[in-house]
């Protein structure tokens, strides 16, 4: 169980509405328990965007709306992608040649909100010192 404020990866809603996979039901679980107060949950305006992109690249762009909509019912704390936040992030991309370039932008806005956990199946976070990555995969 996370202890403290978690950043949810796109990944989350993603598997928990998506096709059966392994991690459905662990990213179920895990929305089922922000639902419930159980995890302080927030996400960053680029979660929001990574699922929209997605979605709309699918040709599944209204799937994409109701998946976003849903979500920000579940963690309507969604912090704001700043300046400050993008400088960081471009240094991060420059250091850790793992992280994709979203993730370098989560990784920022964690860093300058001091949210120290990300709950995300994306192993790349693991590079990220002073972040720790829960994975869905070993929830409860």
């Amino acid at each position: 169980m996370a202890k403290g404020l978690c950043l949810i990866d796109a990944n989350v809603p993603m598997y928990a509405v998506g096709a059966d996979h392994p991690l459905k039901q662990p990213c179920l679980a895990i929305l089922r328990d922000i639902a419930e107060g159980e995890i302080q949950a927030v996400a960053d305006s680029d979660v929001l965007q990574e699922i929209l992109h997605r979605y709309t690249a699918i040709q599944q762009r209204r799937w994409g709306i109701e998946v976003v909509r849903e979500f920000v019912r579940v963690v309507p704390n969604v912090l704001p992608v700043n300046k400050v936040d993008l400088l960081l992030a471009l240094d991060l991309h420059a250091q850790f040649e793992a992280l994709q370039a979203r993730d370098s932008v989560h990784g920022a806005v964690m860093l300058n909100n001091g949210i120290e956990m990300i709950i995300t199946a994306d192993r790349h976070f693991d590079v990220l010192p002073g972040l720790r990555r829960l994975d869905p995969a070993n929830w409860r």
